[in-house]
Formats: structure tokens, sequence, C-alpha cells
């Protein structure tokens, strides 16, 4: 069936939008499932569930068909960020979190090339857009079963550390104040990240932020609509991942190389955001260099959202709290994305001027509640630091009895307990199952 191209394009743009509306309303419960249950278990059951609904694309014949499995896609997502966030936390130091978010949020650039590639499939009764969604869920169907078999829940029952290196591992991460993990939830810790201004400061950033990243979906039609064919189109299309796997690399880099630095280097990388915005109302039409230039300038804001992403989870103790504060922010993320493509109307093309001054407008809000959470962790710093220092638990002693009868306190490390604890959980657990 051929719909009209106002009904179509309404159509494509519900297919983006309830993707993201699936992804706002699964966001809490799957972070709650995640606290719940073993990080690297449910993160691969999600992935599985992912792997089936991409190469379900291929055999989708209508819109209904397409937006089933759109739902269900973003009912799996829910827990992929939350997740690699929470388990990136409990492995690294700060300084090394920021980097490691950036290593595997650029990992999720490399579509366009796989897209480039599968249009040079020729099949009779396959399209090149089914083998990519047949490729792409056949290589995350390995990824579930890597994931199931080797992906570790937390340092303190990582398969590749022995007894002894996983007590370092979570004294090596101490200074990071936020704690490992804690299968109980804590009301009064959700309760906290309710009443933090800091949580709906990054709210407020991750909507705004993310309003202008409905152009990802529209920037192939605005670029073919330039004359160029589909191949042109799809590699031209790669150039803007490029830039944000640059851009991205640079500026987590760059941000873990200055101590409190997050707020300036996401503020400096969505300037060229709001540059591209301009660029792209007041330049000629038939300036295609230039608005394709543009076109890539407007992926370098990317870098921002990656830092927030950091900054959120590096700010935020204690487990509950945190899965509280990632569920709220990833669902603002959601309600961005699922308002966006409707500013992508038919009465503003071929320019799409209000778009692109929406877009504008969203980079510069970014900007200054960056500015603005940076001032208030400051502050909240400073009054931190001006309170006594809390010693509870800290000296914490055994008794021991020596080969010769006597007696002997001996001072036990908290993240000694805390490793202990948790292997005899897991083998309890293991016995009950």
């Amino acid at each position: 069936m051929t719909y009209p191209p106002v009904e179509t394009a309404c159509r494509y743009n519900w297919l983006g939008t309830i993707f993201y509306l699936s992804y706002l309303v699964f966001e809490f419960p799957q972070n709650l499932a995640l606290q719940r249950f073993p990080v690297g278990k449910w993160m691969s059951l999600n992935i599985l569930i992912w792997a089936v609904a991409l190469c379900s694309h291929a055999a989708c014949k209508n819109f209904a068909g397409l937006f089933v499995v759109r739902l269900i896609l973003g009912m799996c997502e829910g827990s992929i960020t939350a997740g690699f966030m929470i388990v990136s936390l409990m492995f690294y130091t700060r300084k090394e979190h920021t980097v490691r978010v950036g290593y595997w949020f650029t990992a999720q650039i490399v579509l366009g090339f796989i897209s480039f590639g599968a249009l040079h499939t020729h099949s009779k009764r396959l399209e090149p857009w089914q083998w990519l969604m047949i490729i792409t869920g056949v290589s995350t169907f390995i990824t579930a079963l890597l994931f199931f078999f080797f992906f570790p829940d937390s340092p303190t029952n990582a398969w590749f550390l022995n007894e002894d290196e996983r007590i370092k591992a979570v004294q090596r991460i101490k200074d990071n104040q936020t704690g490992i993990e804690n299968k109980y939830f804590k009301k009064e810790q959700m309760i906290e990240a309710l009443t933090d201004p800091k949580t709906w400061l990054f709210a407020l950033f991750a909507i705004f932020d993310n309003i202008p990243n409905s152009l990802t979906n529209q920037i192939q039609i605005i670029v073919s609509s330039f004359g160029f064919t589909p191949f042109q189109t799809t590699l031209l299309g790669c150039v803007g991942g490029v830039v944000e796997i640059v851009t991205i690399f640079t500026g987590v880099k760059i941000a873990s190389r200055f101590q409190n630095g997050r707020a300036w280097v996401a503020i400096a990388y969505l300037v060229p955001n709001v540059l591209a915005a301009i660029l792209v109302n007041v330049l000629p039409w038939h300036d295609k260099v230039g608005l394709l230039f543009s076109f890539g300038l407007a992926g370098v804001g990317t870098t921002g959202f990656v830092l927030a992403l950091v900054w959120v989870s590096q700010t935020t103790a204690g487990h509950t709290k945190r899965v509280t504060t990632n569920a709220i922010m990833l669902s603002a993320y959601c309600i961005g994305n699922a308002a966006g493509p409707f500013m992508w109307q038919a009465k503003y093309k071929p320019r799409n001027r209000i778009p692109w001054i929406i877009i504008a407008i969203c980079n510069v809000l970014c900007m200054v509640l960056l500015f603005a959470i940076r001032v208030l962790l400051a502050f909240e710093n400073k009054r931190r630091d001006a309170e006594p220092p809390d010693s509870t638990y800290e000296e914490v002693y055994v008794v021991r009895i020596n080969d010769d009868g006597t007696r002997e306190e001996v001072k036990v490390s908290k993240v000694f307990v805390h490793c202990l604890l948790a292997s005899t959980i897991t083998n309890l657990r293991g016995l009950m199952n």
C-alpha cells in the first residue's frame, strides 16, 4: 500500500518515537531489575531479545509490524546504557570511567559503515535494508551469548580475577565514594534522589540535549534531497559517525586530564552545534558543500551527553540512588528523543528553518544547565568539605587466636569484608539453585 507523502512522513516519525516511548515506559523497571538481578545476565537476556527483534524487522510487511518490533527494541534498550554505566563505575576509577564510557559510546557509531556494506548486497528475495537487519541481528545474538558467559556482574565475582585481585579491584575504586552494588532497594535513597536538585537539572539537560537528536533520522532524507544516490547518501552519513567518534574520543580524553573539567569540556563541544544550526539557516540552499559541512558539525555536541552520563554517575553515591537517578535521566533522554521527530514537518521543508532554530535554542539551554550544575556541585563540595569527617566503621577488628593460645585483635579492611560477604551470598545462591 502506498501512503501520501505527509502520512508516510508521519509514520516514519512515529517509528522513531515509539522506540523512545517504550524506552521511557520500561526504563525504571529495567533499572530495578539491574539492581535485583546479576547485571551481566540481565543485560545478556535483553540483548538476546534485541537480536530476535532486529532479525524480525526483515519479516515485516507493514507499518504495524515495524511498530511492534521498534517497541520491543525500546523495551530492551532501557537496560543497556544504565547497565554499562553501573558496571563501568564498579571497575574503574573516576578518571578511567570518563574515558571508558567514551569508548563504549563510540562503539555504537559503526552502523553507518555496516549500512553502506549492506547496500552492496544483491538478492532476489531480500532488500538491502533487510540484509542489514539480519546481519546486525545475528551479530547481536552472538554478543548476547558472549555477555552471558563472559561479562562480569561486579568485581566481587569476576571470573578473570582471583580472590586477592577482587579485593584489590574493589580497593582501587574506593575513592569514587559511590559503592559497588547492593541488591536491596533502599527507599530512603530513592527519596534522596527525587529531592536532589541536580537530578532534575541533569534530567532537563537530557531532554533539551536529545530533542536535536532526531536529526539522526532526518539527515539522510535531507542529504538525499540534494540529489545524491542511496549509496552516496549512506556513505556521507558515515562522515557524521566519524565526527562523533573523533569528538567523543578527544572530549573524554581532555575531560579526564583536567580535574572537575567535565562541564567546561561539554559546554565547549556544544558550541559547534549552535554554529551548525546558524550556518544551515543562513547559507544559500545551492551551497551544498557548506550545508554538508554544517550537518557534520552538528554531531560534535554528542560529547556533551556522554560527559553528562559520566558526571551523573560519578556524583551519585548509593546504589539505589544511582539506579533511580540513572532511570530519571534516561527517561528524560527518551522524552527528548520522542518529542524531537515531530518538529520535522512537511510545511518547514526544504530548509527546515524552524527545526534548526529549535536545535540552536536547545543547545544553548544545555550549556546554561551544565553551568548551573557546575555551580551547584561546587557549592555542595564546599559545604561537604566544611563538615567533620565521618569515621563510623573505620576501625573494625576481629579476634584471632594464635597457635600459643593468646588472643590478638586484628584490623579488618572493609573492602575485604565486602568481598567476603559478596562471595558468601553468591555461593549460597548457587546452593539454593
